[in-house]
């Protein structure tokens, strides 16, 4: 059931004196792109016509194929709370489709709805995700760039005078919760001047594009307190990167598909198998989850990020943690992925996996009671408990092999994320960094 009409967009932008309209998209990368349009041409964008050149956007088309269209998705209709009266600025996200009115394969949204269509097919109504996005907030510099000095010395939960971050991130829950989110929990994250705000999960399209809405707010709020907010996931040596837990859960009519009062832990068997399936393909969804060469500075020991591949009930270090919530909030939570993944993607490689758990009913390992960081190689090899993979070029190494997880993107998604992914890696590989310099240069 839709929450907007198309009548009802029309009559709320001329009650709230809606100047502009930006028509939103994610492109293959997870960056957020957008067309924006007089209030006078709301009515071709509701009529699907409005028109981009997609050789532009990364990882869409080439130039002589490059027309694209919008198809906004009339219940992410939001007036940005942060615009000016005399002229407000209203958001609507949209589904990429080709002039033959065809969805675009290289539409990240449009790879979620397909993965998610093969979970209806096996009888599952919901797909149901709560994230945990993890950011820091730097100071700007007088001409407004950031710097890397942090606004605060905070730790776990500190607030102020400790805290500098917190007006900042009140303000960022309160411009939320005007655009609609539930705020369920924000406070100061482990290192300083990182922060976390958790909202209520929601199906998987929707989480994803609050996810994207979520980063915007963020971004804009924090450079109106001179700021800059980043979700790169490692930006600072030594101290904990930023991450974006996932806790995920299958429904089918209302019921959640993960509880079974009558299992000793209370997980159903489609819990275990769809488990089974995630641990099973975790190296290939990495480069999906953690897509930067600096997502893989996180997944080290010692900062509470998971390296291995493991599962627990209460044990933190593993990469899947089962919170000890049973009944309706019954989840399984993936520990690994960071907040510069394209969450549509993200989230669409991780349901494959395990999907494809519960179709080959997969069982999981023994759970992993033991902290994995105090195990040595020896041990961690007799429990069969395998790494992470440790670069950017390992994990697009797995994605490339693993069937299950490249056939969710689909060929034309997969060719250019790796395309895109393999030139980020080589022009890492080949850079002269700081730390060599600093350790070779009057050595040899």
């Amino acid at each position: 059931m839709s929450k907007y009409s198309r009548e009802d967009i029309l009559r709320m932008a001329d009650e709230e004196n809606v100047r502009f309209i930006r028509l939103q998209f994610t492109d293959l990368l997870g960056i957020i792109k957008n067309v924006e349009i007089p209030v006078d041409q709301l009515t071709k964008a509701l009529d699907n016509l409005m028109m981009f050149d997609g050789s532009s956007i990364e990882g869409f088309v080439r130039i002589e194929e490059s027309d694209m269209y919008l198809y906004p998705d009339l219940d992410t209709w939001v007036i940005f709370p942060w615009t000016p009266e005399k002229g407000k600025v209203a958001r609507l996200i949209c589904d990429v489709y080709s002039p033959d009115g065809t969805p675009f394969e290289g539409d990240p949204r449009g790879v979620l709805k397909k993965v998610l269509q093969e979970a209806k097919d096996l009888g599952f109504t919901d797909f149901n995700i709560g994230p945990e996005p993890e950011f820091f907030l730097f100071k700007n510099d007088e001409r407004g760039e950031p710097t890397l000095e942090l606004n605060d010395k905070g730790g776990y939960f500190d607030l102020a005078p400790t805290d500098l971050g917190e007006n900042c991130r009140r303000d960022i829950v309160l411009e939320l919760e005007d655009m609609g989110f539930e705020i369920e929990a924000s406070h100061h994250e482990v290192a300083p001047g990182q922060h976390e705000i958790d909202f209520k999960y929601a199906d998987a399209v929707t989480t994803c594009d609050n996810i994207q809405t979520f980063k915007l707010v963020v971004k804009t709020i924090a450079r109106k307190h001179g700021l800059h907010a980043t979700f790169m996931p490692k930006p600072l040596f030594g101290v904990n990167g930023s991450g974006m837990h996932a806790n995920m859960s299958l429904f089918k009519d209302g019921e959640n598909a993960f509880f079974d009062p009558n299992t000793d832990n209370q997980l159903s068997e489609t819990a275990m198998q769809f488990l089974g399936g995630i641990l099973k393909h975790a190296d290939a969804f990495t480069a999906i989850t953690n897509p930067t060469v600096n997502s893989y500075k996180r997944l080290v020991p010692g900062y509470e990020a998971p390296c291995y591949i493991a599962w627990s009930l209460r044990n933190r270090s593993p990469l899947v943690r089962i919170p000890s919530s049973r009944g309706l909030s019954t989840r399984i939570e993936v520990r690994s992925p960071d907040p510069a993944a394209n969450p549509y993607l993200a989230m669409a490689a991780m349901l494959a996996a395990g999907l494809d758990g519960v179709k080959k009913k997969l069982s999981p390992p023994p759970e992993t009671d033991r902290n994995i960081y105090a195990m040595d190689l020896e041990e961690r090899q007799a429990e069969g408990i395998e790494a992470l993979p440790a670069t950017l070029k390992e994990a697009i190494d797995a994605l490339g092999k693993n069937e299950t997880i490249t056939n969710s993107l689909g060929k034309h998604a997969l060719e250019h994320f790796i395309e895109a992914k393999e030139i980020e890696w080589d022009m890492f590989r080949t850079q002269v960094h700081p730390w060599e310099r600093d350790q070779y240069l009057q050595t040899y």
